[in-house]
C-alpha cells in the first residue's frame, strides 16, 4: 500500500481531489418531479440489454439522499465533487417546456456543495438524453445538436453563476461508438452510418455547448471529458505501428482532431468518408473553439495488431494480448503506465489546455464482511494511478487534479448493479453507505492538502 504523505509530498500544494458521479447512475427518483424518461430508461427495458434487467428507477436514492450524500463527501474531505446533470430533469421531452423542479434540484446540489466548501464541477451530458429526441433521430439527427445547445443555455442561466468549471460532454466515444456502433449502450444502434452521424453532431453540439455556455457564464471555465484509449501497438513491427496509428484516429482522433484542430483525421475520412453527414460551413469552426480545460478518463490500455486481411470496416485492428492477466473484476487489465503513455501521446499531438483526470478508478467487487470492506485491489490500482499522475507533473504536464471513479457503487450500465467501482460500498436494498478501505485511504490523501492552500478555479 502506497503512503498516502509520501505520495502528497510529490504532488503541487494546489492539486484538487475529488470524486465523481453521473445523474443516472445515482440519482434514482426517474419519475419524480416532472422528469420523463431518458433512451437508458427504455433501454433498461428492453430483454437482454443491461444484466438482469437492473434500471435506474431507484440506484443509490441519491435524489431523495442529496444533503446525506452531500455530508459524505465533506467527510471524505476531498476538494471538489463531479456530477452530472440530468438532461431529462431540466427539459423531459429534449424540446419544450424547461422544469422548474429539475432546477430546483440541481440548485439545491451545488448550493450544498458551496455550504459545505466542496467546488462544483459539472458535467452536461453523461449519456441520458430524453427518450422523445429519439424519435428524431436522437444524436443522429442535426436538431439534436441545436436541442442540447437550448439545454446547456438553460443550465448555465441558472447554475452558472455557482459553478467552479463544467464540461459539456462526458465520454464522446462511448455516445458515439459502444453506442451506435457496438450497440452495447443506448440507443443500441449497430451501424456505422449512424455511428459517423451521432460523432458529428455530438461535435457539434459540443461546439454549440460551449457557445452557449460562454454566452449565460462567460466567467465559468468550459471543458470536455474524453476517454481516449491508451493505444499500445502489439509489436513494433511497421504493421503494426500503423495499426496504432489507425486506432488512434479511430479511438481518438474523431474527437480529438475536430475540437483541437478543427478537422478529422484524414486515413479516417478517406476510408468513411462516403458514409460521413454533410458537414456545413462554420461546422468545424463551432467545434473548435478554444477550450480552458479538458477531462481524461483513464481506466485500461487499448493493445492493437494489424488485421492483414482487412475485415470489416476501418481502423482494421484486432485486439492484441494484455501484457499480464492481472485485472479488476470487470476483466479490465490493471496497467498504469497507459496513463502515462497516453497524456505523453495527446500532449504531443495536440495544443492541449490543463488537464483533471476526471475519472480513475477499478471494479472490485469486495463485499462487506464484519461492516468493513477490505477492497486492496482498488486502494493499489488508485495509488498506482496516483503515482504516474505525479511523474507526469514533474516532467511539466499540466495535470491539476484527479477525481476518483466513483464515489460510491452504482448502476454500471449495461451491467447493471453486479459491477462495483465505488470508495463506498452501498448496499441496494437498505441504501446503507459504507465507506471501503480504498475511500479511507482516499481520505487520507486528501487530508495531506489543506483547503485553505488551494488556488480558486
Amino acid at each position: 500500500m502506497i503512503d498516502p504523505k509520501k505520495l502528497a509530498e510529490r504532488l503541487p500544494g494546489d492539486f484538487t481531489f475529488g470524486v465523481a458521479t453521473a445523474a443516472f447512475q445515482i440519482e434514482g427518483a426517474s419519475k419524480a418531479d416532472g422528469r420523463k424518461p431518458s433512451i437508458w430508461d427504455a433501454f433498461c427495458n428492453m430483454p437482454g440489454r443491461v444484466h438482469n434487467r437492473d434500471n435506474g428507477d431507484v440506484a443509490c436514492d441519491h435524489y431523495n439522499r442529496l444533503e446525506q450524500d452531500l455530508d459524505l463527501i465533506k467527510e471524505m474531505g476531498v476538494e471538489a465533487y463531479r456530477f452530472s446533470i440530468a438532461w431529462p430533469r431540466i427539459i423531459p421531452e429534449g424540446t419544450g417546456p424547461v422544469n422548474e423542479a429539475g432546477l430546483d434540484f440541481y440548485d439545491r446540489l451545488v448550493d450544498g456543495c458551496k455550504a459545505r466548501g466542496i467546488k462544483t464541477f459539472a458535467t452536461l451530458y453523461h449519456w441520458d438524453l430524453p427518450l422523445l429526441l429519439a424519435g428524431e433521430g436522437g444524436w443522429t439527427a442535426r436538431s439534436t445538436a441545436y436541442a442540447f445547445q437550448r439545454y446547456a443555455k438553460t443550465v448555465m442561466n441558472r447554475l452558472g453563476d455557482r459553478l467552479d468549471r463544467v464540461a459539456t460532454f462526458n465520454e464522446p466515444w462511448c455516445i458515439v461508438w459502444l453506442s451506435h456502433l457496438y450497440g452495447i449502450h443506448a440507443p443500441g444502434e449497430r451501424n456505422m452510418q449512424a455511428a459517423l452521424h451521432a460523432m458529428h453532431y455530438m461535435n457539434l453540439a459540443h461546439g454549440l455547448g460551449v457557445e452557449a455556455i460562454r454566452s449565460e457564464a462567460p466567467n465559468v471555465p468550459v471543458g470536455l471529458v474524453l476517454n481516449a484509449a491508451s493505444v499500445i501497438p502489439g509489436s513494433d513491427s511497421p504493421a503494426d505501428l500503423a495499426a496504432g496509428e489507425r486506432a488512434h484516429q479511430f479511438h481518438n482522433g474523431a474527437f480529438f482532431d475536430p475540437v483541437f484542430k478543427g478537422k478529422y483525421p484524414k486515413e479516417f475520412v478517406e476510408a468513411l468518408g462516403d458514409r460521413m453527414p454533410v458537414i456545413e460551413d462554420g461546422d468545424l469552426k463551432l467545434i473548435s473553439q478554444k477550450l480552458d480545460w479538458w477531462g481524461l478518463n483513464y481506466y485500461k490500455p487499448e493493445r492493437v495488431t494489424d488485421d492483414g486481411e482487412r475485415k470489416g470496416d476501418f481502423p482494421w485492428t484486432v485486439e492484441a494480448p494484455p501484457a499480464s492477466d492481472v485485472k479488476t473484476d470487470i476483466g479490465w487489465e490493471i496497467y498504469a503506465p497507459g496513463l502515462k503513455l497516453s497524456i505523453e501521446d495527446l500532449y504531443r499531438r495536440y495544443e492541449l489546455p490543463e488537464c483533471y483526470i476526471t475519472e480513475n478508478g477499478a471494479c472490485d467487487n469486495t463485499d462487506v464482511i464484519d461492516g468493513e470492506v477490505d477492497d486492496t485491489m482498488r486502494l493499489d490500482y488508485v495509488g498506482d494511478h496516483l503515482e504516474i499522475v505525479a511523474g507526469l507533473i514533474k516532467d511539466g504536464y499540466p495535470l491539476r487534479g484527479y477525481f476518483a471513479w466513483s464515489l460510491m457503487d452504482n448502476f454500471e450500465w449495461a451491467e447493471g448493479y453486479r459491477m462495483r467501482f465505488g470508495l463506498v460500498h452501498v448496499d441496494y436494498e437498505t441504501q446503507l453507505r459504507t465507506v471501503k478501505k480504498s475511500g479511507k485511504w482516499y481520505r487520507q490523501l486528501a487530508a495531506q492538502f489543506p483547503k485553505g492552500n488551494h488556488k480558486a478555479v
